[in-house]
């Protein structure tokens, strides 16, 4: 039977925990039953509380910015996850689209179940008319009948609940200038890609308005690692590694590939270390410690962790072309060229110069046939 349900689940992305902390606010305020994971640690079995509230609640509000989706490519991600779960639960879904988002730029992130998300009927919510747009929200968005099965939260997860509802509830309303570092945060991310020092300077605004921004630390360290200003990469990727929780595991991939590309491969492995111990699953940080493995002739630790990126991205190229390098090196040319004509079905970068490699070596092993 439809009936206006009052029970929401916010999902968002941590670089827009303000934003997500207002709208909280907002719901609650008006009467709203809302649930919103402040700290967006998502380990153990807390995971499983994320879903089962998911299915708890009648409407799916999910957070859109430049950000937001942008790290729905990568294995395990969380947005993704919760979006696809509610689809999968047919929660009444309501993207709030925050501005500079627009779905025409996000197709590559939006893959699978993930692309019927622009199917919703959104919301736009302009910054300067956040408060109209909250009105809107409730009075047009939540304020109709829905037909959805509901499933309570287990008697044992309560608890958990109740705690979590609590602690975003104590937090202060945000203030001006956090939700104007957000903003700064996500003008940085709509500039074009070559536009460094435009990047350069949004991030420092977000970070003179919120001076623990991790997030920004380590997107300005990007761009002047992409400028070649090597030391103030590894300034800003340390301090969004002082400021972060535990969740934040790419300060420490960028970080150690700065210290790889300066050939200071104890540091490199160190953090690479630190960012599969904080995020089992990453291919990135894998591959990266495999090469320095294979530079160091620890070739076996160094497969391994070419076939691990393997699993956790199996469409990533550079996994197979640097197994195919230590399959080379190891005399091993049948594997060494499976692993090359892999990586050119899935980039052809360096396509001339291993199919070049490829035909040579064929022919060799055609000869000791």
């Amino acid at each position: 039977m439809s009936q206006i349900d009052k029970t929401v689940f916010i999902s968002y992305r941590r670089t827009n925990k303000f934003t997500a902390l207002a709208i909280f606010k907002e719901l609650t305020a008006k009467g709203y039953d809302v649930f919103f994971d402040y700290t967006s640690i998502k380990t153990g079995d807390f995971s499983q509380i994320i879903l089962r509230e998911i299915r708890a609640r009648g409407h799916f509000l999910i957070i859109l910015t430049p950000s937001a989706l942008q790290r729905c490519n990568e294995p395990g991600d969380w947005v993704r996850r919760e979006i696809e779960y509610a689809i999968e639960h047919k929660r009444h879904i309501i993207p709030l689209m925050f501005d500079g988002f627009d779905f025409g730029d996000m197709a590559e992130y939006m893959t699978g179940d993930l692309a019927l998300l622009r199917n919703y009927n959104g919301l736009r919510v302009p910054v300067d008319y956040f408060d109209a747009a909250m009105e809107r929200l409730t009075d047009d968005y939540l304020n109709i009948p829905i037909n959805t099965v509901l499933h309570p939260t287990p008697t044992d997860n309560l608890k958990d609940v109740q705690t979590t509802i609590q602690f975003a509830s104590s937090q202060p309303t945000p203030d001006i200038a956090q939700l104007s570092a957000e903003d700064y945060f996500e003008r940085a991310l709509k500039r074009p890609a070559d536009d460094l020092e435009g990047r350069i300077r949004d991030y420092n605004q977000a970070i003179a308005k919120r001076p623990d921004f991790a997030e920004a630390y380590n997107n300005r360290g990007i761009a002047h690692f992409n400028n070649g200003d090597y030391n103030k990469a590894v300034e800003d990727y340390t301090l969004s590694i002082e400021y972060n929780n535990p969740e934040l595991f790419r300060p420490y991939i960028s970080r150690g590939n700065v210290y790889f590309t300066q050939e200071k491969y104890d540091l490199a492995l160190a953090d690479y270390d630190e960012a599969i111990r904080l995020n089992p699953e990453d291919d990135e940080a894998y591959n990266n410690r495999g090469v320095i493995y294979r530079k160091r002739g620890r070739y076996n630790q160094a497969l391994e962790d070419f076939h691990t990126a393997m699993k956790y991205n199996p469409t990533d190229a550079s996994p197979y072309l640097n197994a195919g390098l230590v399959h080379e090196n190891l005399g091993n040319f049948k594997v060494a060229i499976e692993n090359f004509e892999k990586y050119i079905d899935l980039d052809g970068r360096r396509a001339d110069e291993v199919k070049g490699w490829i035909a040579d070596n064929k022919a060799k092993l055609d000869s000791q046939k």
